[in-house]
């Protein structure tokens, strides 16, 4: 299982974003994109989750191009942006519900429970999402992930609104996903290790 990018390139309002671009990332491995801002960074993650076009080049999942395969694709990924995606009228459990039920997966009450103590959020099954702090729906949105059975998670900005604790956290989270022959492409303004597990880089704007 593999994803490659292939002389992957981007423009945006005219210009060139980056080119060219070629990389493979296997199972059991993270790649952590760098580059300053406005090189292209999200606009690379956009384009992996099929959220934006290919302009250059492609991009293979398992060998094959991602390029009309959105739903078979999307079952194999999970996407957490900048924003977190949740509804507000809805009690936590039922965010996961949710989102569990339009991915076509299931999760236990058990699984739930265990995710969300291990998250710090015990206890706010029934809470709105309303009332949660920035930094406790983020805690939920990255629980999404915990309960995901999906191999390729893209993250970008994943630390955002985060306290030091739940940074921890995730970094371990992604750490036993890749353990599980999982794969992350990650793109982040902090450093932060995940575990002994060195990310591969790719960085744009070079």
């Amino acid at each position: 299982m593999t994803l490659c990018f292939s002389k992957l390139g981007c423009s945006k309002g005219g210009r060139r974003l980056f080119k060219d671009v070629d990389c493979t990332l296997d199972e059991g491995a993270w790649l952590y994109v760098a580059g300053a801002n406005g090189v292209g960074k999200t606009s690379l993650l956009r384009m992996v989750c099929g959220l934006a076009p290919i302009e250059s080049g492609d991009i293979l999942w398992k060998n094959e191009s991602i390029k009309g395969r959105n739903e078979t694709f999307k079952r194999d990924l999970r996407f957490l942006g900048h924003l977190n995606a949740l509804q507000d009228s809805m009690t936590v459990a039922e965010n996961l519900d949710f989102t569990c039920a339009i991915s076509g997966t299931a999760h236990s009450l058990a699984s739930r429970k265990e995710v969300l103590g291990r998250f710090g959020l015990k206890g706010r099954e029934n809470q709105l999402a309303r009332y949660l702090s920035q930094g406790q729906k983020r805690r939920v949105a990255l629980s999404r992930l915990a309960l995901s059975p999906a191999k390729l998670w893209v993250l970008d900005e994943p630390y955002v609104a985060m306290d030091e604790s739940g940074v921890r956290m995730l970094a371990d989270l992604i750490a036993d996903h890749l353990r599980h022959g999982g794969m992350a492409v990650v793109t982040s303004h902090q450093t932060v290790p995940v575990a002994n597990i060195a990310p591969q880089v790719l960085e744009l704007g070079t």
